[in-house]
């Protein structure tokens, strides 16, 4: 009797750890908010909508030095398929403008809660600045990435 739950435990231990090991798709979602002074910037939320196989434009180097990634073209990479949504920028004329800040936290949101409720959760985030060098810059970017996952639909 002891062997019979023993190997009903295993049992049930392999079918627990294959259904563990889910597959998962992956989606980002991308802001860039402008930090140019005078609101003279872009900003936007960027979500593509066409899919891409990476390993089409991969390739391997069997020594250090030896690439074949000369044969692969930027234009080749560019997708023609998005979607923008419009945010405001940091800076007004009177310099950092807080009610855009709190609009475009009211714009993210709505997007980010739209992909949740199409069953897309929230892994990563991760955030980068390249901020106005000072007089004469006029340069600037805050951008975020967020990752989504949800179980691939088979």
């Amino acid at each position: 009797m002891k062997k019979q739950f023993f190997f009903l435990g295993l049992a049930l231990l392999s079918f627990a750890s294959q259904s563990a090991a889910q597959q998962y798709e992956y989606k980002i979602i991308t802001t860039v908010e402008s930090i140019v002074p005078m609101g003279l910037g872009r900003s936007r939320i960027v979500e593509h909508t066409t899919e891409v196989d990476a390993s089409l434009y991969t390739t391997a180097r069997n020594e250090g030095t030896d690439s074949a990634q000369k044969g692969v073209k930027r234009k080749d990479l560019k997708i023609d398929a998005l979607n923008e949504t419009k945010l405001l920028n940091f800076f007004s004329v009177a310099g950092i403008n807080f009610q855009n800040i709190a609009s475009n936290d009211a714009m993210i949101s709505s997007a980010l809660n739209a992909l949740t409720n199409e069953g897309w959760e929230l892994a990563f985030t991760t955030s980068g600045v390249e901020s106005d060098g000072g007089q004469g810059d006029g340069q600037g970017i805050f951008i975020t990435r967020f990752i989504f996952k949800r179980t691939k639909k088979e």
